[in-house]
């Protein structure tokens, strides 16, 4: 049942607003997985981020493609928390360094060991509109557990003008989406997140340039 609500969750609202009121300009879709396990990396500045990435897949792959979303905030009530478990099929992450002897990633790992796609966003939070933040260490001690699942990169340009940051109105603007090559883990964490950074940076550049 739930997995019939995902489907026309996608097709009936998701869909028809990113490609009819919003638009997307998408570069290099073949890049993406057609498969899990894999962990697609994206900067993050709206709640259609999300949405956006999922709805780049075929709906085959709409069940086992897993967003890693804050525990704190899509689990702050009991619809959201079904909405989002069951519909999305987010995998809640707890921010709070409070949590004592709790394994933050343990359900990302097992997720992976599932052969699904996680969907991850190594900036830890929404940031200002189309402004790339500080990478956190989360994805670097993910890609060290898992050293052999490949990591895409995508940039989405233009959500965080459709719908920013503490904003509930759509505004329509055509989203641009760069998908790199998968990367590896090179085998030490701070070079790792260099490398990604480095990497987010030259999307920014580009879509930049496509500007003027």
């Amino acid at each position: 049942m739930n997995k019939l609500l995902r489907y026309l969750f996608f097709l009936v609202l998701v869909r028809p607003v990113v490609l009819l009121l919003l638009g997307v300009n998408v570069h290099h879709r073949h890049r993406l997985p057609q498969q899990g396990p894999a962990i697609i990396i994206a900067n993050h500045n709206s709640h259609l981020d999300t949405l956006i990435l999922m709805n780049l897949f075929p709906y085959r792959l709409l069940p086992f493609l897993r967003p890693v979303a804050a525990a704190d905030y899509f689990l702050r009530n009991r619809f959201l928390a079904w909405f989002s478990k069951h519909i999305i099929g987010i995998i809640p992450i707890t921010r709070s360094r409070s949590t004592q002897n709790v394994d933050p990633l343990k359900e990302i790992s097992q997720a992976l060991l599932q052969k699904e796609i996680v969907i991850f966003y190594p900036e830890g939070t929404r940031g200002e509109p189309e402004q790339l933040a500080q990478f956190k260490s989360g994805i670097a001690h993910l890609a060290s557990r898992h050293p052999d699942i490949p990591i895409f990169p995508v940039f989405l340009y233009g959500a965080g003008k459709a719908l920013p940051k503490g904003e509930a109105l759509l505004v329509p603007f055509v989203i641009d989406i760069q998908i790199g090559n998968p990367l590896s883990w090179s085998g030490d964490k701070h070079q790792f997140i260099e490398i990604l950074e480095h990497v987010f940076a030259d999307f920014a550049d580009k879509v930049k340039q496509q500007d003027f």
